[in-house]
């Protein structure tokens, strides 16, 4: 089968663009022929769409990318198969979506999205990313873990609890800080780094967060890092830690839970969304449940959203955008695994084998191809990979 891939290539840090690089790597693997190259317009994707005549055309974003993923490829007579997150939810597109034969979601809880805001899902197919196994994998290697802990000022006989994200308010940060002021009256040796990528959003939610540590009298607890990380330094840094936490407010997948799972490192997050299908709660992690939704009745639109002019868009019913987990349920499992390391040591085992065993991207890259095939009635026969250049 011969496949062209879009998503922002080459390939960038950011989650989309790795689940679209990762798929594109998966099918070449599979012995199926693929091409990569960025949804934006351009020649080079004009030219693919033109001569290299794939027998579907992957796209990887949200809805938002519909005209580069969707609506372009059809005018080229070529089928398009989205591989799509919602961020919250569905603004626009549904007539176009409904006439597609196939379209995947990075987890059922995306796909109830797509049906809650009026998508027909019947053709819909939850499909979560495929991680690199072989890169994110545990590391023997003590004196790179004790000298990243050193750069953040943690001590050697200090946990390391690390969230990572774009900012890290959106991965569940302030929900966590007030669970480990209650932790700290009865575990003392703890450190929690948070990691963000440097940008205007992130600065802003920085500050609301030294604010909140500072109120919570821990904030000599709370190490902020920003700076940009290669998926290579990220690898030592999840080993460099003792728990993996992120009880994301919205998550439609959650990759570096899932990252952190293939490093042997067991994770702390919310029993919805993404995190809730990835994460074996009492065996790979712990989930606590959900205290808190955050419910709209309208909410902004914008032309590049494909309306013709910025509006409020009002909801014929109240939509859930996202939720605050149970800061109860964070310490709890917290001070678990603070003070069981025979724990650690087996939910980490058993949330690497897991990810092995279920989210590798060959495998993930590998089911995807045959469904396609499948749906679309594509011959299924192997072809040598493409050879460029």
């Amino acid at each position: 089968m011969k496949c062209l891939v879009l998503y922002a290539y080459p390939p960038e840090p950011d989650g989309q663009s790795l689940q679209g690089d990762l798929l594109y790597k998966g099918i070449l693997n599979s012995q199926n022929e693929a091409v990569p190259c960025h949804f934006k317009e351009s020649l080079q994707k004009k030219f693919y769409l033109k001569h290299f005549k794939p027998d579907v055309c992957f796209g990887v974003g949200f809805w938002g990318n519909v005209p580069e993923v969707v609506q372009e490829p059809l005018k080229y007579g070529i089928k398009p198969v989205p591989w799509f997150n919602s961020d919250g939810w569905v603004a626009n597109y549904q007539e176009e979506f409904n006439k597609l034969d196939l379209m995947f979601t990075t987890s059922e809880w995306v796909r109830q999205i797509y049906k809650r805001d009026g998508v027909d899902v019947k053709k819909i197919i939850p499909m979560h990313i495929g991680i690199d196994t072989d890169l994110f994998r545990p590391l023997e290697n003590e004196n790179y873990k004790r000298e990243i802990k050193r750069m953040f000022n943690i001590k050697d006989n200090e946990k390391m609890i690390l969230t990572v994200g774009g900012d890290t308010t959106s991965k569940g940060a302030q929900e966590m800080m007030k669970a480990l002021a209650e932790v700290d009256k009865e575990f003392k040796d703890w450190k929690y780094v948070c990691k963000s990528w440097p940008s205007e959003c992130a600065s802003e939610w920085r500050n609301e967060e030294i604010r909140l540590a500072e109120e919570l009298g821990i904030k000599d607890k709370v190490i902020f890092i920003d700076d940009e990380f290669t998926q290579e330094f990220m690898v030592h840094l999840l080993n460099a830690a003792d728990i993996y936490a992120a009880p994301s407010r919205l998550e439609g997948f959650g990759m570096i839970q899932v990252e952190a799972m293939a490093c042997g490192k067991p994770v702390i997050s919310i029993n919805k969304m993404g995190p809730s299908e990835t994460i074996i709660h009492n065996k790979t992690g712990f989930l606590a449940e959900p205290a808190e939704e955050v419910v709209l009745t309208e909410e902004w639109v914008y032309p590049w959203m494909g309306f013709k002019t910025k509006k409020i868009l009002k909801f014929d019913e109240a939509k859930t955008f996202a939720y605050r987990a149970d800061i109860n349920d964070l310490r709890e499992y917290t001070l678990k695994l603070l003070t069981e390391s025979d724990l650690v040591e087996k939910m980490g085992k058993q949330a690497r084998e897991h990810v092995v065993k279920n989210l590798d991207y060959r495998l993930i890259s590998k089911k995807m191809i045959e469904i396609t095939k499948e749906k679309l009635n594509i011959e299924k026969e192997i072809v040598p990979p493409l050879k460029i250049g």
